[in-house]
């Protein structure tokens, strides 16, 4: 996969390359050609530290469930369980596929809000159908549901992110510290499922994470104002 990635990267021609918008500026001779200020450009946007905030909670809920799914499956035949966290997986990438691509089909049509709200919603409803059964078949299908989820996210973040930032030329920054932040909300994600499952057993650690995903759709919901109609003209006005 990453020499796949490099020769893709090789295949683009340089001279295709707009550096200026490739980091969020301006188009046209207005365009503000200004050095990226640092970290204050995530201090100085409601919009994006929300943003920052909701993706934190959705890798702080989804990240644990694929590996207690694996704990349940091999606790019913270790000598399988391998296999079939492979199958869960595969599935979720398989799902995975089309909702990205619906992304890229209706984001400008639908907006971004609905379909990252939706995004919120499945990771929800997967940590509450988990408890009903602990039959594999059962949790290969709610874990199937985790490829409408994550690729709602996968496609939606960038996007997202450029909304919030046109104009300011600080696309690739913002976009590294909002990766950073969800990247501490996974690592603490195993942790805080862990110690729900020592003290209170697998059904109340997926239903934890169900409400901290609940908690991210209403924070996204009320928080955060749809971002495609953003105007290129007045980037600040994230920060009002």
């Amino acid at each position: 996969m990453a020499l796949l990635s490099i020769v893709s990267v090789l295949t683009i021609r340089a001279e295709a390359i707009d550096y200026d918008r490739a980091r969020g500026l301006k188009d046209g001779p207005s365009a503000s050609h200004e050095k990226p200020s640092g970290l204050s450009v995530l201090l100085s946007s409601r919009g994006l530290l929300i943003f920052c905030l909701c993706c934190v909670i959705f890798h702080l809920a989804n990240a644990a469930m694929l590996p207690l799914v694996g704990q349940k499956l091999a606790l019913q035949d270790e000598n399988q369980g391998t296999a079939l966290m492979s199958g869960c997986i595969v599935a979720a990438q398989i799902v995975m596929v089309p909702m990205a691509a619906l992304v890229g089909h209706k984001a400008d049509i639908w907006g971004r809000k609905p379909l990252f709200l939706a995004g919120l919603a499945i990771l929800s409803l997967r940590g509450f159908l988990y408890p009903f059964s602990d039959d594999r078949f059962w949790l290969f299908a709610v874990q199937s549901l985790d490829g409408v989820g994550a690729g709602l996210y996968g496609a939606l973040f960038p996007l997202i992110v450029a909304d919030l930032t046109r104009g300011t030329g600080h696309f690739n920054l913002a976009q590294g510290a909002v990766i950073t932040a969800q990247g501490i909300g996974a690592s603490l994600s195993t942790s805080l499922a862990g110690l729900v499952v020592v003290h209170a057993g697998y059904s109340a650690a997926f239903l934890v994470l169900a409400g901290i995903a609940a908690s991210g759709f209403l924070l996204y919901s009320f928080g955060m104002p749809e971002t495609r109609d953003f105007d290129a003209d007045a980037p600040r006005a994230i920060t009002k």
